[in-house]
């Protein structure tokens, strides 16, 4: 179940940081809506690097619809190259 927690619970800072943990962020609403996420910073950070990696694999598979795709042994002899 989301913690979801108004804004204004900030005012006690250290009770709402009591509750974020790894693997679940603290939802903050603003007049009732969704406004905010406080993540534990591992959490965050893995996040960026996920999206960073879908990045560069969108950007490959870009690469590779307009060059054209490498074969199994192509790919071998460039990853051995390195």
């Amino acid at each position: 179940m989301p913690n979801i927690k108004p804004v204004s619970d900030l005012r006690n800072y250290t009770e709402v940081l009591r509750d974020i943990s790894v693997g679940e962020p603290v939802f903050l609403t603003k007049n009732g809506r969704g406004k905010y996420v406080i993540l534990d910073m591992e959490e965050y950070e893995k996040q960026r690097a996920t999206l960073k990696l879908l990045s560069e694999l969108s950007k490959a598979e870009k690469t590779a619809e307009e060059k054209g795709w490498l074969s199994e042994e192509e790919a071998d002899a460039a990853v051995n190259s390195l």
